[in-house]
């Protein structure tokens, strides 16, 4: 094999290899001649198959490289069907964990937690839309691979609604069934009647919340899809950084993790074995490799290593902490009455939602009743809307990070934000209860197994469409044990901490300036709403709808937050290069002089003729020059 010189490489013929000669290869890469014009101290342990199948270009400009080996596919790479749809199954085990995790929340702050029949339409409606919104993204959005899945943000207010008056979701005995339709959020601070129909109305309740759950998202989807459509998301990038998006998207994380403990409360024995599962596999054992049976033409059946754990560390900790729940419902350790706390770590607690389900559930527009308007839902869910654009603008440019691409351009960002807003109506329609967002840890999924095709996204979304279309599938989710779910959350809210903070390296962690704004946000968005939690009578503007109008705008977090840092970061003199902008701006501030990628990456899928119309330069989302474009477009 040849000699690698001056720290580039050769052009090796990289994707004719296999997949288990691709990883070798990459490990080989990592361990061995990256740096000056050593060759490996021992050429005996290479793969002489492999080698042989290298084919040298000493015409090829070279390229830089870092320690981490290259991508095993690219972008625009087509991977074999099978391995496609492998990875793709690693892409949707890793966040359907979260999604199980926010529809149960909306369930939560609809007062539907104990309907196992509107619980189990809601799962489907999210895991239908995941695929959808999925589908939409990368193919006429972003065209990055990012996954859009459920996110909390929508449901942030209502859940710090909930811990000013726990009670919003009880029965009293003042009202009858008629009175119920006519009730929404923002008079429900008492609730309702306790009589023997309690779950009617309970029923009745949920379906008036749901229903005002879509009309509004339909209203702020058609806001959120415009801002994307006029342009405006991308001016966001000129005064939005990390030192804003990082306390606002930071809070929301730790506020959720205070509803997490609703789940783990229930055994956290459990709650424990799930997390340090997760945990050990992933970080304690992420460098070992196991080995895993695999067949090619040349080789037939042999052994390839490759650390599996790591990248099923969730599903294993789920599957652990399932299995204790098992053994210890059916040794009798845990009470078979409902009204114990423990009783919802039972795994038969909620069985008979998978007999009763149907094999087919396919979600169908205004399913709850028909939409209707509030405007604490409103405020709540556009407050959301905000916060998921911010969120969204870093993601993008953490998976271009990852894949080895220029930073997307703003006509790119706006599209992206457009589609969004699309699937935010869509959800609307299909009655979901929430958005969709990107999400960070399918992004650090494409960094740990060096896999960014577009096709294994694709087969992502194709897998939650048929999830969401088939009943029992939805209804076998909704009877994990609370304190199992509790435990991934433990471990994927820890995880989505860190992504959260990874995006303050390219902002100066050494200015006085920096240090401050993030300090004061966080106190601000920690402090308002504890205060309101604890004394919510403090608070009076002269009404009680005005009172909760305002309650559910200063009880939200990330609002206090981050308007915070909003207002500070552009008022409090500094640097673009110091707030961390420039990162977001110039792409040679990324620190990489070599793509594996250019930007054709991000080309609409359109007629190259299309493309070169010159009225396409003044269309905010798709200003794309004709001579960036692609063949195949």
């Amino acid at each position: 094999m040849g000699v690698v010189t001056d720290n580039k490489l050769l052009d090796l013929n990289f994707q004719e290899l296999n997949i288990e000669d691709r990883i070798k290869f990459g490990s080989m890469k990592s361990s061995s001649t990256m740096l000056g014009n050593a060759k490996p101290e021992n050429t005996s342990d290479v793969d002489t198959d492999t080698e042989e199948q290298f084919q040298l270009n000493p015409d090829h400009v070279v390229i830089e490289c870092d320690d981490d080996p290259k991508l095993l596919y690219k972008i625009s790479d087509r991977p074999p069907i099978h391995l496609s749809i492998f990875f793709a199954l690693q892409q949707t085990i890793i966040s359907l964990s979260h999604s199980l995790v926010v529809s149960a929340f909306v369930a939560d702050v609809a007062c539907a937690s104990d309907l196992l029949d509107i619980r189990r339409d809601l799962l489907s409606s999210s895991l239908l839309m995941n695929g959808v919104t999925t589908l939409l993204m990368v193919t006429i959005g972003v065209r990055l691979p990012v996954f859009q899945g459920a996110t909390v943000d929508y449901v942030l207010p209502f859940l710090a609604m909930k811990m000013i008056n726990p009670d919003i979701c009880k029965l009293s005995n003042e009202t009858d069934t008629n009175q119920i339709s006519n009730i929404s959020i923002s008079m429900n601070d008492s609730s309702l009647v306790n009589t023997a129909s309690d779950m009617e109305l309970k029923r009745s309740l949920a379906l008036t919340k749901l229903s005002e759950f879509q009309g509004c998202l339909i209203l702020v989807g058609c806001i959120h899809s415009l801002v994307g459509l006029t342009g405006i998301s991308g001016l966001v990038i000129k005064f939005v950084g990390p030192i804003t998006i990082v306390p606002a998207i930071l809070l929301m994380s730790l506020f959720v993790c205070r509803s997490a403990v609703n789940f783990c409360r229930h055994q956290w024995g459990v709650s424990v074995l799930t997390a340090v599962t997760s945990l050990v596999l992933s970080m304690y054992l992420g460098n070992r490799k196991m080995p895993f049976p695999a067949w090619s033409r040349k080789k037939r059946f042999h052994i390839i290593w490759y650390p599996f754990h790591q990248v099923f560390s969730v599903l294993i900790g789920l599957l652990a902490g399932w299995g204790l729940s098992a053994v210890l419902t059916y040794a009798g350790v845990f009470s078979d009455d409902p009204s114990n706390l423990d009783y919802m770590a039972r795994t038969d607690a909620r069985a008979e939602i998978i007999t009763n389900a149907n094999w087919f559930n396919v979600p169908y527009p205004n399913r709850f009743g028909k939409p209707s308007l509030n405007t604490s839902v409103f405020i709540g869910f556009l407050i959301g809307t905000l916060t998921s654009i911010i969120d969204s603008i870093g993601d993008y440019y953490a998976c271009a990070r990852i894949c080895s691409v220029p930073p997307p351009p703003r006509y790119v960002v706006n599209r992206g934000i457009a589609v969004e807003g699309i699937g935010t109506i869509l959800s609307g329609i299909m009655g979901c209860g929430h958005a969709t967002t990107t999400y960070g840890a399918n992004i650090g999924v494409i960094g740990l197994t060096k896999v960014a095709s577009r096709d294994v996204l694709l087969w992502t979304a194709i897998m939650y469409i048929l999830f969401g279309l088939v009943g029992k599938v939805s209804a076998f989710f909704i009877t994990i044990p609370h304190p199992v779910l509790g435990g991934a959350m433990i471990v994927l809210l820890g995880m989505l901490n860190g992504i959260i903070l990874s995006n303050l390296q390219v902002a100066s962690l050494s200015s006085t300036r920096n240090l401050a704004i993030i300090g004061i946000s966080l106190l601000i968005g920690m402090m308002v709403p504890y205060w309101l939690e604890v004394f919510p009578d403090d608070l009076q503007t002269g009404g009680s709808y005005n009172n909760y109008i305002a309650k559910t705008l200063l009880s939200n977090p990330v609002l206090c937050g981050g308007v915070t840092a909003a207002f500070l970061d552009n008022t409090v003199p500094g640097t673009a290069r110091e707030r961390g902008i420039t990162a977001w701006q110039d792409p040679g501030s990324y620190g990489q002089a070599d793509y594996q990628e250019g930007p054709e990456v991000y080309a609409p899928p359109l007629p190259r003729r299309w493309l070169s119309w010159r009225g396409m330069k003044y269309i905010p989302f798709c200003q794309y020059k004709a001579d960036e474009g692609s063949d195949e477009n």
